[in-house]
């Protein structure tokens, strides 16, 4: 395989491997798999770190500046780890700490002392630390010894941060007023079309704004508000951020979903661009309730959408469905996006522009829906030329792809190339090719196959995890496929 020889007589003896029939066998086959985790993961840390060494000479042999060498390591990393790119960023950098300045911790990685996770919290907790001060740090905590035997995440983080800060106190300080500038808001998805939005503030700002959402539940629960204080100080939250009850009045939503789920109260789910899929009953009522102030125009609000064919007509003014009582009205529009009807793939357009045009944009993001790069789950922040521009490459849907900012600059490195697979209506290595599928090369050889998304409506056949593409290993990404 791949990976090589040894690897691949490691993976034949697990194959082999039978579950005890006893209780007290399986516990402790429990425990010696968990050890053995640990003691992969540190052995892919010194892979990481001699592959790192290895493409930095490569590069320096080839004449690439010093300033530029190791650019795309983590990146090929996280490819081949199955994980995106940042992780891959992170997962290269907890492998540089743990073989050159924390040697402990890297013994207790090996013995199955500590975890993965639980070794990268004290990487974590010594960052700001010199080299000098975190290898003291792992001298004085000394985890190969069992200091953190039935030690939970909490104690290890606090033990960490002690030793660090009686190492360096102002290295920590100063780590602190840094983290003020990392505050950010962020928003992921949850179960039964919920979402979790997050803020990273600074304790003084986090404190005042949970203090005036609580100020405000208590408040109009003691004036007979039935609503639970958690509600209250949501629909506070969305309220002050939005400035209408509802939240949502002009607001960019995209709907994806087709004729039959609309109009014919079909089960085939629905799709909303930003969150993911929703169910079809979900997707009636919050076409029902109009959800969004949808004007015509190039670079207006966006509108509810649906995939089919026809002439697209704007829908009745209607009042908000969170809120029935306050007369914000707004109308609802449904764009169109046609597709074929054997792959569902929405159908070609073109521009001669350098740049993407609006409407050619929000066309690629509803197709790729989050970052091309397989296992990278990030918004699309930049529309890529997959073929660049000063190359020849065109304008055109086939020939665009939606990629996250790090994804875009991985992609201009030397030794990273992406093209187009020709669309043969077939599949090839049970890939599907009658949809956008790109192939991403990396500087070592390898390669990975990225398509574009399903649509609702549309089954895809499940790609293999490899795909028999040239001659290089290749993954296909991973992609949730619909039931009709």
């Amino acid at each position: 395989m791949p990976g090589g020889s040894e690897v691949g007589a490691l993976l034949a003896v697990l194959g082999s491997f039978r579950v005890s029939a006893d209780s007290a066998g399986l516990i402790d086959q429990i425990r010696g798999l968990e050890n053995a985790k640990s003691a992969i993961a540190a052995l892919q840390a010194k892979a990481s770190v001699a592959f790192d060494l290895a493409h930095r000479r490569e590069q320096a042999a080839a004449g690439v500046p010093v300033s530029e060498q190791g650019q795309g390591v983590a990146a090929q990393l996280a490819l081949a780890r199955r994980e995106s790119p940042n992780r891959g960023s992170r997962l290269l950098g907890l492998a540089k700490a743990l073989v050159t300045e924390m040697p402990r911790t890297m013994a207790a990685l090996e013995t199955g002392q500590l975890n993965e996770w639980r070794a990268t919290l004290l990487v974590k907790e010594t960052a700001c630390l010199s080299a000098e001060d975190r290898c003291a740090v792992d001298e004085e905590l000394a985890p190969d010894t069992g200091t953190f035997d039935g030690a939970g995440d909490r104690a290890i983080i606090a033990a960490a941060r002690a030793a660090a800060y009686r190492r360096d106190p102002r290295s920590v300080a100063q780590r602190a007023a840094r983290a003020a500038t990392e505050r950010h808001v962020s928003l992921r998805p949850a179960p039964d079309t919920m979402t979790i939005l997050t803020a990273l503030l600074p304790v003084a700002q986090g404190v005042a704004a949970y203090t005036a959402l609580t100020r405000a539940a208590d408040s109009a629960r003691s004036g007979g508000d039935t609503r639970s204080r958690g509600q209250l100080m949501a629909d506070t939250l969305v309220e002050r951020l939005t400035g209408t009850p509802g939240g949502i009045t002009g607001v960019d939503v995209q709907l994806v979903m087709t004729d039959r789920t609309l109009f014919q109260g079909d089960s085939e789910p629905a799709r909303l661009q930003g969150y993911g899929i929703v169910p079809a009953e979900w997707a009636r009522t919050l076409l029902a309730g109009g959800p969004a102030e949808a004007e015509r125009g190039e670079d207006r609000p966006t509108e509810p959408a649906h995939t089919g064919s026809g002439p697209t007509e704007p829908g009745p003014a209607r009042r908000s469905p969170t809120d029935p009582g306050t007369g914000h009205d707004f109308k609802v529009f449904l764009r169109r996006l046609y597709t074929s009807p054997a792959s569902g793939e929405l159908l070609a357009m073109d521009s001669k522009a350098r740049l993407f045009p609006p409407r050619l944009r929000r066309f690629i993001e509803t197709r790729d829906d989050t970052c091309r790069t397989p296992y990278c789950d990030a918004p699309i922040r930049h529309i890529d030329h997959v073929i660049p521009w000063h190359d020849g490459g065109p304008t055109t849907l086939e020939n665009g792809a939606g990629l996250c900012e790090a994804c875009n600059h991985t992609k201009e490195k030397s030794g990273w190339n992406v093209r187009t697979i020709p669309r043969s209506g077939t599949l090839r290595g049970n890939v599907p090719h009658d949809v956008h599928t790109l192939r991403i090369g990396t500087p070592t050889g390898h390669a990975y196959l990225s398509t574009a998304p399903p649509l609702p409506g549309h089954v895809r056949v499940a790609g293999s995890a490899r795909s028999d593409v040239d001659s290089a290993p290749r993954h296909l990404r991973a992609r949730p496929v619909m039931g009709s």
